[in-house]
């Protein structure tokens, strides 16, 4: 279960960062998995170590889908 404590900070959290990819790969609809790590980096301090617990997190979700062969994240949740 992902709980906030009163120690975290809103923009530090993987709710944020998830919430951050996901508004790129609803743009995009199909991003290269480095490119993203790099835009998680550069939007969030601390962006590249939340960045696998977000994918994570939106897979289980449902929301996005990975390719091995292309190496590349979809966005395959409703519009």
């Amino acid at each position: 279960m992902l709980r906030p404590s009163k120690h975290a900070h809103p923009d530090r959290t993987i709710v944020n960062v998830s919430l951050l990819l996901l508004t790129r790969l609803r743009a995009q609809r199909l991003c290269d998995y480095d490119a993203l790590r790099a835009f998680a980096r550069k939007a969030v301090v601390g962006g590249d170590v939340l960045f696998l617990p977000s994918l994570n997190f939106l897979y289980l979700l449902g929301l996005i889908e990975y390719h091995s062969k292309t190496d590349a994240i979809e966005y395959v949740g409703q519009n």
